[in-house]
């Protein structure tokens, strides 16, 4: 036997695109990608606009989750006298870097720089204050306009706009996302309910939608914010009393299609139970249509918590906020880069999510085929 014979070839590289090489990417993947899925995600990379702005708005996002670890008036690493210290993650008492105080220790005191720098080095964040940092050592009174410490300027109250845009994106994007998901989980629920069942139910539950609709939202918002203060959770439950009836259309009038088709009739008939028809069989169908509005709720539910921070009846005084600084903004009209920074950021992040939009539309349009 000659060594050729006795060598067994190696297989066949996959040549990007091959059902080979689709084949590897499903194993790797732990799930298999249906066509109709492959389909969408093409005509979803198609959008070009859609796909990069999707990439833009996640890194901007992932980046402002580690917003500590980018703007803080804290060091991120502290070595002193042979030990390490984190101070973004802990609070140390200035007695552990050979002060006199038992209270947590205030960085920026420059008595406390001399301190970390005698016996070690401190590694500062890019940006070294908080959203909350109180700037003492302006070169002009508050607000300042923008310079190379302070790069978009100071607001009214001597803080560093960078590091409260940082922050206020991540709060409102982070109140948009839980907002939308939760909303949209039970407006899926009372859709497919209604839709499914039909008859006085959903006749009853229509009624109840239209007058709960028309409640006014904003002005029980500023009734209960004159008794109650408001904070992130707060706002986030009470808005989500009035915001999970989006999907309730849309998710109704698919069941209600839907409902009678043969494939349905045949499952009632083998003792399918109305649950498993309800969001294994009929669900899928009506997701197509309601994952189009989902980037465009979630732009909603981001100014909405804009809109109420704007008007005062938000989050506590002091928070990171985009409203908030569009609301300074408007007071101190001699402060030009506050109202032009809300107003940039707030355009920016929504041009990102309709175009977001649009991508998804064309992914789950199937006029669309893309070869």
């Amino acid at each position: 036997m000659s060594a050729a014979e006795g060598t067994t070839a190696p297989p066949p590289a996959a040549a990007p695109g091959s059902a080979l090489a689709r084949s590897y990417a499903d194993r790797f993947l732990g799930f298999r990608i249906t066509p109709l899925t492959r389909r969408r995600l093409r005509n979803f990379r198609a959008n070009k606009r859609g796909f990069w702005s999707l990439w833009i708005f996640l890194v901007l996002f992932g980046l402002s989750l580690g917003a500590e670890l980018i703007a803080n008036d804290r060091p991120i690493v502290v070595y002193h006298d042979g030990h390490l210290f984190f101070p973004v993650f802990a609070n140390y008492p200035e007695t552990a870097y050979g002060g006199v105080f038992e209270t947590n220790t205030v960085y920026t005191d420059p008595f406390v720089k001399k301190l970390l720098s005698d016996k070690g080095w401190a590694v500062w964040p890019l940006i070294p204050y908080s959203y909350d940092t109180v700037i003492y050592d302006l070169p002009d009174p508050a607000p300042t306009p923008p310079s190379l410490q302070q790069w978009l300027g100071t607001d009214d109250q001597a803080r560093d706009v960078v590091a409260r845009v940082i922050y206020g994106f991540r709060i409102s994007v982070a109140f948009g996302l839980i907002l939308t998901f939760f909303s949209t989980i039970i407006g899926v629920i009372a859709g497919a309910v209604q839709g499914y069942f039909g008859g006085l139910l959903d006749i009853t539950f229509q009624r109840v939608i239209e007058i709960w609709s028309g409640l006014p939202t904003l002005y029980m918002l500023i009734i209960l914010a004159s008794v109650i203060t408001p904070n992130f959770w707060w706002l986030l439950g009470l808005l989500l009393l009035f915001s999970w009836t989006w999907p309730v259309a849309v998710v109704r009038a698919e069941f209600l299609r839907a409902r009678n088709f043969e494939y349905v009739r045949a499952a009632h008939a083998l003792g399918v139970r109305d649950r498993t028809i309800m969001f294994r069989h009929l669900l899928p169908n009506a997701m197509v249509a309601m994952l189009t509005f989902l980037p465009f709720t979630l732009g909603g539910s981001v100014t909405v918590l804009t809109s109420l921070d704007f008007l005062g009846f938000g989050l506590p005084a002091g928070s990171a906020s985009l409203g908030e600084l569009l609301n300074q903004g408007k007071a101190n009209l001699q402060a030009p880069w506050l109202g032009f920074t809300g107003f940039f950021i707030i355009a920016f992040v929504l041009t990102l999510l309709v175009f977001i939009g649009e991508a998804v539309r064309d992914a789950f349009d199937p006029r669309k085929t893309l070869v």
